[in-house]
């Protein structure tokens, strides 16, 4: 069993930090740096993505405790799709460097306004589609990491050898009403060691979402990585004051950039995991997109009004929704059309696409970015 704290769950001490900083290469041509994909409608819903992971966690904690980590560049966008926050709840990092740094940060500031807090950590792009079991799941973590000495993460059943996620190996004989003790935390294994762990039926995919109260992640960071608690503890006095963008630009500037996985997860001995199902998706590819999306008989994915195929199978086409596309003879292919980029990859092929968005910046500067 974890170490107990002599505190009972309050959700007055409950926030969330959603990460809204990414630009999301590998949806590009949609994505692009000035619009990342967590501001678009990607599903078709009439809800951008941040909105929806707003709604979700508003029902969760008080509403004024969600806070979004995010870029400067993006603050008047924030404002407008999401009109109830208010200033302070805007979070802006001065440069990109991963989640590590990018939750230090929100650890000590939020440590300076609450020393009891407990805090949720999510992607502002993932999907659920079942939010009333993850409303549960959520809550059962945020009271169990109020009350003991844990990392929480949510866990996810596998489906393939996916490599580009962590996976999780747990201990069934050490848990708490579902609550199970990590044994180990893989970072984006090989393809072969990620089919090895699904083949033996022990793992779960790290989903990307955790729970801590503030004191735990900060005394993980002490241990695990030092350097970047001593940037970000350094400034207690700032946080939450007009001293603290000054106090963060130069803390950043210093820090490494590294991701939460790499950082604590994988090295820290109190990580929990609750095991979960509730329709999740990280919708990180256009590929995570077509196996979410409705089908014809041919399992040709369509977002456009005036698409027609002949001897197709398994694409994915994305246009402007008056725009008419004629596909004839291809299997397994993302078309995208943004109107100034058209982009024909096979899906198999989709991880290249982060290198063709450098290749267009190399060969064609930030027009198409």
């Amino acid at each position: 069993m974890p170490r107990t704290k002599k505190v009972t769950f309050n959700n007055e001490h409950a926030y969330v930090a959603i990460m809204a900083g990414g630009v999301g290469s590998r949806f590009w041509p949609a994505s692009r740096e000035a619009h990342p994909k967590q501001f678009l409608d990607i599903l078709g819903t009439g809800q951008t993505l941040i909105q929806t992971t707003y709604e979700r966690f508003k029902k969760i904690v008080p509403e004024d405790h969600i806070y979004i980590v995010t870029g400067e560049q993006y603050r008047s966008t924030i404002h407008e799709q999401l009109p109830n926050i208010q200033d302070f709840q805007i979070v802006a990092e001065p440069f990109r460097r991963n989640t590590g740094p990018c939750i230090a940060y929100m650890a000590h500031k939020l440590a300076a306004k609450d020393s009891q807090a407990t805090f949720i950590v999510a992607p502002s792009d993932h999907l659920i589609l079942d939010t009333d079991q993850f409303e549960t799941v959520v809550r059962k973590g945020l009271t169990f990491a109020a009350e003991n000495d844990v990392l929480v993460t949510l866990g996810l059943q596998p489906t393939r050898p996916h490599t580009g996620y962590g996976y999780i190996q747990y201990d069934d004989e050490q848990h708490h009403e579902g609550i199970y003790k990590v044994r180990t935390f893989t970072e984006k294994p090989s393809y072969e060691i990620a089919k090895t762990f699904i083949d033996s039926g022990d793992f779960l995919w790290n989903s990307g979402i955790f729970i801590w109260d503030v004191n735990s992640i900060i005394d993980a960071f002490r241990s695990h990585q030092p350097d970047i608690n001593e940037l970000f503890g350094d400034i207690k006095e700032a946080y939450n004051s007009p001293k603290e963008k000054a106090a963060i630009a130069k803390a950043y500037s210093l820090s490494k950039n590294i991701s939460i996985d790499y950082a604590i997860m994988e090295y820290a001995n109190n990580v929990h995991v609750i095991p979960a199902s509730f329709g999740w998706s990280d919708l990180g590819t256009w590929t995570s997109l077509w196996e979410l999306h409705e089908k014809d008989a041919k399992g040709n994915a369509f977002q456009g009004n005036n698409v027609m195929v002949y001897e197709s199978e398994n694409c994915l086409v994305s246009a402007p929704k008056d725009k008419l596309v004629i596909l004839q003879g291809l299997d397994d292919y993302c078309i995208v059309d943004t109107g100034d980029v058209l982009m024909i990859c096979r899906m198999e092929e989709e991880q290249k696409i982060k290198q063709i968005n450098y290749d267009v910046r190399k060969g064609k500067g930030d027009l198409y970015l």
